[in-house]
């Protein structure tokens, strides 16, 4: 198979187990600009892979603060995302996303090697930002469960 490469997230023998999570603050979530594939230069939650033997909230709090530097707590389950991506030689990626709910404890966002521009935005509105697929639809059911608000 040509699409054998170094990065073991292409071609899996099984589905990668992710978790992301949407922060919010004040009424607004936080999103970041995805900084490497897949959907590179796309606004998207923050979130990766699961390590073993850690739960899907931690997984998601623990990626939360590599990716962008922030804090959060009263972390809900919301859904999962199923994403398949194949190509002519098969399954080419293949993650099952874990997406949470959870509301800023402390921190300000910044940027790293994986995100890119952090931002605070309404989670009904996200007018002209590029974004991952369906990001808008997770944002609107995220903001009923948003408790950031005093």
């Amino acid at each position: 198979m040509s699409g054998a490469s170094s990065d073991p997230r292409l071609y899996p023998t099984r589905p990668i187990l992710s978790a992301s999570v949407a922060v919010f603050r004040d009424g607004r979530a936080l999103v970041a600009r995805r900084a490497r594939a897949p959907l590179m230069g796309l606004y998207s939650l923050p979130g990766g892979g699961v390590e073993l033997g850690e739960t899907l909230s931690a997984a998601a709090g623990r990626e939360l603060m590599e990716e962008v530097g922030v804090e959060a707590r009263d972390y809900v389950f919301l859904e999962h995302l199923e994403s398949i991506e194949r190509d002519g030689e098969g399954v080419r990626r293949h993650f099952v996303i874990a997406v949470f709910v959870a509301r800023w404890l402390r921190f300000e966002p910044r940027a790293s090697l994986e995100a890119e521009a952090p931002l605070w935005v309404d989670p009904r509105a996200l007018g002209e930002l590029r974004t991952t697929p369906g990001l808008a639809p997770i944002l609107a059911r995220a903001s009923a469960l948003d408790r950031s608000r005093p």
